[in-house]
């Protein structure tokens, strides 16, 4: 047996007020209208609902055992509703973020705890990986968004990659630090810290020592920016990175000079083709793309 929430309602109203007229003015009906719901749910459960007393209608005993169900089911369809308010405004949900591991530490929290101020119930999954699994998670559709480098494209992933700027940091008291900028020929005899030589990264910057007939040279191989930054602030040597992690780490002591010629940093945005979008998601890579653009590429 199945009963309109509206006579529901009703039947809670009556219960709580005492009278029919108190209870059509909070659902804000009529009484003859309060009264047509009341005798069609006593019709339905073929007892009794209220008894007068003292001037107030009292749930009789059976209508007890029933208002005790009654505000309970009122009271989930209740947060039911708020909830589908809540999804429908983003204000509640799952998010599932893989990124890069420097990402984990840097720029990316703060971006998510912004993100999660006005989203109370909105959880959230931040799980840091090389790019490789990266890309499996999102094939796989374990994860609603990625933040990579260098994605190279997939039928099953939708992306959109971000040119970011690039720096030269140098240890505090590096003698390059009095040049306003730096080139290739700077850093001939320099311990060059660098990104991992099977990186886009790594093979365009060779190409721009290689056009001013230099090779560029090794100390140090990381797969991070933010690992070189932490060298280069110990005074294991010099790099080239990205400018955003440069400026995480600038209070670490680094000397930060721009880079000539311009060698941008690919940043790639992913997320499921083939799953529905997650409006959440869409929402979250929207508010992380707009955090870069102090460090975009023009």
């Amino acid at each position: 047996m199945s009963f309109p929430i509206r006579q529901l309602e009703a039947f809670r109203a009556v219960a709580l007020k005492g009278s029919i007229t108190r209870a059509a003015e909070e659902m804000a009906i009529s009484q003859p209208a309060v009264s047509r719901l009341l005798s069609a749910l006593s019709s339905s459960v073929e007892f009794e609902l209220f008894q007068r007393s003292s001037g107030r209608l009292v749930p009789t005993r059976e209508a007890e055992f029933l208002l005790r169900e009654v505000e309970r089911v009122l009271d989930n369809l209740g947060r039911i509703g708020q909830l589908t308010q809540d999804l429908s405004t983003r204000k509640a949900g799952h998010l599932r973020i893989a990124c890069l591991p420097g990402f984990a530490t840097s720029h990316l929290p703060k971006v998510l705890a912004d993100f999660l101020s006005d989203r109370p119930n909105v959880t959230a999954v931040l799980e840091p990986d090389r790019p490789e699994r990266i890309l499996e998670w999102i094939i796989g559709e374990q994860y609603d968004c990625g933040v990579t480098d260098e994605f190279a494209g997939h039928p099953t992933v939708e992306s959109s990659t971000i040119l970011m700027r690039t720096v030269c940091i140098l240890p505090t008291g590096h003698g390059l630090a009095a040049k306003a900028e730096i080139w290739p020929s700077d850093l001939a005899h320099e311990r060059i810290i660098h990104t991992r030589r099977d990186s886009g990264f790594y093979q365009r910057l060779s190409e721009a020592f290689a056009l001013r007939n230099m090779r560029l040279g090794s100390h140090v191989e990381t797969r991070q920016f933010t690992a070189a930054c932490m060298l280069v602030a110990a005074g294991a040597g010099v790099s080239v990175v990205s400018e955003m992690d440069a400026r995480e780490y600038e209070h670490r002591g680094l000397v930060i000079r721009p880079f000539r010629p311009d060698v941008p940093h690919r940043l790639s945005l992913l997320r499921p083709s083939n799953a529905r979008a997650s409006l959440l998601a869409l929402e979250f890579l929207d508010a992380f793309e707009k955090s870069l653009e102090p460090f975009r590429f023009r």
